[in-house]
């Protein structure tokens, strides 16, 4: 069964490839959704696909890309899903 996420990763994770990364994990693992840069620095998304493929992309985001610092995950079950198959990164 399916389900959604809504998440947000907060540290550094800009001009750290964190969303191209993501992106890639995310159609690796056959997951939907999107990914974009925030003005505030953070990076969000909304992801959905089946539960074990959904927790090995939270426990990455947990640490994203090697240059990259997690600071603070926040992970919420959604109401939406993607409009969209495959994953994608938004600007």
């Amino acid at each position: 069964m399916k389900a959604s996420y809504r998440f947000a990763v907060r540290g550094r994770v800009q001009g750290v490839c964190f969303r191209q990364s993501t992106a890639e994990l995310a159609n690796r693992l056959g997951l939907d959704g999107w990914v974009r840069n925030c003005a505030d620095g953070s990076v969000e998304g909304l992801v959905a696909g089946e539960a074990e493929a959904l927790a090995q992309l939270r426990d990455w985001l947990r640490h994203g890309p090697p240059a990259a610092r997690v600071d603070e995950l926040s992970w919420t079950a959604a109401d939406t899903a993607p409009s969209e198959p495959g994953f994608r990164v938004r600007r």
